[in-house]
């Protein structure tokens, strides 16, 4: 029996499973509707989608390097008890892991890969059907340096995770400690002072607009005089640098220098060239809208007559 599109659209709506489980349930039951129901029912498919509308707020940060490539990746989960699970954890390094030779571009793509004998997606039902909560790979990233250099990971507390990526002129300068604890130290500070572009060039135009409507109504909010108000936001503008670019920023283990002058001593003391080619930073469930639980709002709602 063979099915279309509508149907295997008509399928999803019926169990909330995803697109390509429908897919196959209708290919392994010759496109019978019931069956499909029936079979993604005893792979628990149904019921892990039906975790799916939760918010997955909590969770953790991974990070991997392995040789010239760094991965990141952030999976949520919805309580911060899960967060500490056992099996929650390792299935967030399994993955960090598995990205460093994945050649998937998104997260739809990584989540068709195998990673072992089940795809990743697979692995995340079946998680979720284990640990009763949605658990979502949400974002990822990774670098992969060309030519001498490191690239450096951090991870804090499993809810900031850094890569930095920083190229050196030789092997020699790459091997040398003070290149080494310089790689470090940038992923310290990333971590810490939370960079958006590398130098003052890469700031783009509607960033710009964005900062000085705010810096506007802060000034006016404060009863600053209209006329004077221009000025103070083109004063604030050709300083802005030093708040979101990591080169211009001071740097955090020693605010009397910024972050290109500790670049140019390590310059110095290893007597080779140094460039700061790139980096990453993932906060843990940002952006993501959390759903705040009132325990006595819900416990007069049980109580009620």
């Amino acid at each position: 029996m063979s099915f279309s599109a509508k149907d295997v659209k008509e399928l999803r709506e019926k169990t909330g499973a995803g697109m390509m489980d429908c897919k196959k349930a209708l290919t392994e039951n010759n496109g019978d509707m019931e069956a499909a129901v029936d079979f993604l029912r005893q792979k628990g498919l149904a019921a892990a989608a039906k975790k799916a509308t939760r918010v997955a707020a909590e969770g953790l940060v991974g990070a991997v390097v392995e040789g010239n490539v760094g991965a990141l990746v952030e999976i949520n989960c919805e309580t911060d008890f899960v967060a500490k699970n056992e099996d929650f954890r390792k299935f967030v390094d399994q993955v960090a892991n598995h990205l460093v030779t994945s050649s998937a571009s998104d997260i739809e793509g990584l989540k068709a890969e195998k990673m072992g004998s089940s795809t990743v997606q697979e692995t995340v039902q079946e998680l979720t059907l284990k640990i009763g909560e949605k658990i979502d790979i949400r974002r990822f990233t990774k670098r992969n340096i060309s030519g001498e250099g490191r690239i450096g990971s951090y991870v804090h507390s499993g809810k900031i995770g850094v890569l930095v990526e920083v190229s050196a002129d030789s092997a020699e300068t790459a091997g040398k400690d003070e290149f080494k604890t310089l790689v470090n130290d940038l992923c310290l500070h990333v971590a810490a002072s939370d960079p958006k572009f590398m130098t003052g060039d890469d700031i783009d135009q509607d960033f710009k607009d964005r900062e000085a409507k705010v810096y506007e109504a802060q000034l006016k909010e404060q009863g600053k005089p209209e006329n004077m108000i221009p000025n103070i936001v083109k004063g604030k503008l050709n300083k802005l640098a030093t708040e979101v670019c990591l080169m211009d920023q001071k740097f955090v283990k020693d605010p009397d220098m910024s972050v290109a002058k500790l670049v140019q001593s390590v310059e110095a003391a290893t007597g080779g060239k140094i460039t700061v080619t790139g980096f990453d930073k993932i906060n843990l469930g940002e952006g993501i809208e959390k759903k705040e639980d009132n325990l006595a709002e819900e416990v007069a709602k049980m109580t009620k007559a």
